[in-house]
């Protein structure tokens, strides 16, 4: 744990006590404050009673005796208005602020030097995040790593010197953190997204520009209009600035050609790294991941060396493009967190032959969105409630069937792809669709696909699968 010393014989108000809530809580009463917590579920109150931290409604106390107030990032800061919480804040003058700001205070207090790496972006975050940790641990060093991936930031290990640190931001978690200044930052990419909680994507922009703003080195995707505007305007402040882009060649940067990653400096271009057999790496997206994590380790005195050396071996994120098992020339990938049309894009874009497990609960637009993918795809397996409306879609542009479920898909596509006569083929579930119809998460879903694949006889899983 991170004992929140920034904090020492202040009193402090927080409100949202889940899972990580309560390690912030923990936290601050570790580093010496006193601390007044509340949620809108009573059964998180209990929860946070039974661990010891005090609670009271926070409609009927003074606010006046906080110095501060620590917001879950999954409370409403803005919009589509703010949380009752943030309205009596404001109207107290107390300071509205987030774990991640904690942990940027406490590493400010005495080890300001301890490497640390921060990721944010629309798309591909996580994965680049699992990317630069693996290859950081890989390396030998001691890393940590948290925030939006799923480990409360403050449950790490404190700072230390030589201790690095590697922290997925949400755009709500940067909104709560005015003091963000990571040795390196990264935002690679921005297209709409969470405009329910930001009001405009210029909004959304803007949050996610801090991020790179404070930081020592700012590691910035250009190869969408907003990223590439914030990447010229920080340049223009006199900020270091490191473009990266998996689309053309940049003068100053890393860019992507083909499997190559290529280093430019000032026109003149070095290949780093090869993603050529990285499976876990396949696709343009990926390469924009693999671009971001070798300029950031680069930024904090990874060798070239050590950076190939975790390029090779990482296993990639579940549910994530994850390559689960091979069964002959088929190669089997669960793609599960693909909840909408836009997220199954790179999967389908990545495989020439593909044997696609799609369905579920639709979202709105369905599948239209993908039809320049369809002659990739030999054969569809629909499932969920999603399967009549994507039969429409699909119509004669690919044949398909109606499977129902995760186990008869499996079954049928792994049939029909050992059959097919193409030297490589791919089973492939990239849904499209949200997971709630059959399974309480995509994580249960892919978790079904991964169990039905490895059932299947002869599979041989592959390195890393998880089972």
């Amino acid at each position: 744990m991170i004992a929140a010393h920034s904090l020492k014989d202040k009193t402090v108000a927080l409100f949202g006590l889940g899972g990580s809530g309560i390690a912030t809580a923990q936290a601050i009463v570790a580093g010496g404050a006193k601390i007044v917590a509340w949620d809108d579920n009573p059964e998180s109150v209990a929860r946070a009673q039974s661990a010891g931290i005090e609670t009271a409604d926070l409609r009927q106390v003074d606010w006046k005796q906080f110095s501060s107030f620590v917001l879950s990032p999954g409370v409403p800061l803005t919009h589509p208005r703010p949380h009752w919480t943030v309205d009596l804040a404001r109207a107290a003058a107390v300071e509205i602020i987030g774990d991640i700001e904690l942990f940027v205070r406490e590493r400010n207090l005495a080890h300001k030097q301890s490497p640390f790496i921060a990721i944010t972006g629309t798309n591909g975050k996580s994965t680049t995040t699992a990317l630069i940790a693996h290859i950081i641990k890989s390396s030998g060093r001691d890393m940590q790593l948290g925030g939006n991936i799923g480990t409360a930031v403050m449950t790490l290990e404190p700072p230390e010197d030589e201790r690095f640190y590697v922290v997925e931001c949400s755009s709500y978690q940067i909104d709560l953190a005015p003091s963000l200044n990571p040795t390196a930052g990264i935002l690679l990419n921005l297209t709409p997204d969470h405009l329910d909680r930001h009001g405009t994507m210029q909004h959304y922009a803007d949050i996610k520009e801090r991020l790179v703003a404070g930081s020592e080195t700012a590691i910035i995707g250009v190869d969408d209009s907003f990223s590439a505007a914030i990447a010229d305007r920080l340049e223009r402040t006199g900020k270091s600035v490191i473009r990266i882009s998996k689309r053309w060649a940049v003068r100053d940067g890393y860019f992507a050609k083909g499997l190559e990653l290529i280093f430019a400096r000032r026109g003149d271009e070095t290949v780093v790294a090869s993603l050529a057999g990285i499976g876990s790496l396949r696709g343009e997206h990926n390469a924009q991941n693999a671009l971001a994590a070798f300029a950031a380790c680069r930024a904090v005195g990874l060798s070239t060396e050590e950076i190939n050396a975790g390029l090779k071996t990482f296993p990639g994120l579940a549910h994530r493009m994850e390559q689960v098992a091979r069964l002959g020339k088929t190669l089997f990938v669960n793609d599960s967190k693909a909840t909408n049309a836009e997220a199954a894009a790179p999967a389908l874009s990545s495989f020439p032959r593909i044997y696609w497990i799609a369905g579920g609960l639709p979202k709105e637009g369905g599948i239209a969105s993908l039809s320049g993918f369809f002659p990739r795809i030999a054969k569809a397996y629909l499932i969920g409630e999603a399967a009549p409306q994507f039969a429409a879609t699909l119509g004669d542009a690919a044949p398909f069937e109606i499977s129902g479920t995760i186990g008869a898909a499996v079954d049928h596509a792994a049939r029909d792809a050992a059959r097919d006569g193409s030297s490589e083929t791919v089973v492939l579930l990239s849904p499209a669709c949200a997971s709630f119809d059959q399974f309480q998460n995509f994580e249960k879903r892919g978790d079904a696909f991964r169990s039905a694949v490895l059932a299947l006889e002869g599979a041989a899983p592959i390195m890393g699968a998880r089972s």
